[in-house]
């Protein structure tokens, strides 16, 4: 089978209000034993490899086997954080082996009277058969900051 060398670039920001603290919802990224417990696929998936290492120039890996289905990779490295403010990182995913995307991704966090404003903004390169999965990404997005709000509920 050939494989068709293709490129395509996708970009989102997802804004969510969260009614607790911006320290709150910091600490869900922050710290390990919060972020392990909210980040990936939940119940969907079958727990791999993972590695966390918040700081500057650290590396985060997930891994992860969906039921019945394919194995996802997610390997991060933190560019600029700045605590309670913002995070960025360029991050990297392959699923079944096959590296699908490149993405550079910043969480802003502000302070709002109603409590915390978390501000995702992505920008991803997609490559070869995933050309099409920008949409995809957002959606996955989205789910994680659902997620993230079941985690601070």
């Amino acid at each position: 089978m050939t494989i068709e060398r293709r490129l395509a670039r996708a970009e989102f920001t997802l804004t969510r209000d969260y009614p607790v603290p911006v320290e709150r919802v910091w600490d869900a990224f922050a710290k390990e034993d919060q972020k392990v417990h909210w980040f990936g696929g939940g119940d969907a998936v079958e727990p791999g490899e993972w590695a966390f290492d918040f700081r500057v120039g650290g590396h985060d890996v997930d891994e992860g086997t969906f039921h019945g289905g394919p194995v996802s990779r997610y390997e991060a490295r933190y560019t600029d954080i700045v605590e309670h403010v913002r995070i960025v990182t360029t991050y990297d995913m392959w699923l079944d082996g096959i590296h699908m995307s490149t993405s550079v991704a910043s969480f802003e966090f502000e302070q709002v009277e109603e409590g915390t404003r978390f501000t995702h903004t992505e920008h991803g390169v997609f490559f070869d058969q995933f050309w099409a999965d920008g949409p995809n990404r957002e959606e996955g997005s989205r789910g994680l900051l659902e997620a993230l709000a079941r985690h601070l509920a």
